[in-house]
């Protein structure tokens, strides 16, 4: 019975975890992305948004 509930704990942890990580990565990635794109339009919008969340950007 023990063994049961570490198990089912243990995955359940990781069963948040690994969606959680997953999503910080896909943002951080869309974030680099649109900050350092060529395309002026998508790095102005970037830009904008890091200044209206007050993140100091230059």
């Amino acid at each position: 019975m023990s063994a049961t509930t570490i198990t089912s704990s243990a995955s359940s942890s990781a069963s948040r975890f690994a969606p959680a990580l997953l999503s910080v990565f896909f943002g951080l990635l869309i974030v680099g992305f649109t900050g350092f794109s060529p395309m002026e339009a998508a790095h102005n919008a970037a830009h904008d948004a890091r200044h209206a969340n007050a993140f100091p950007c230059h």
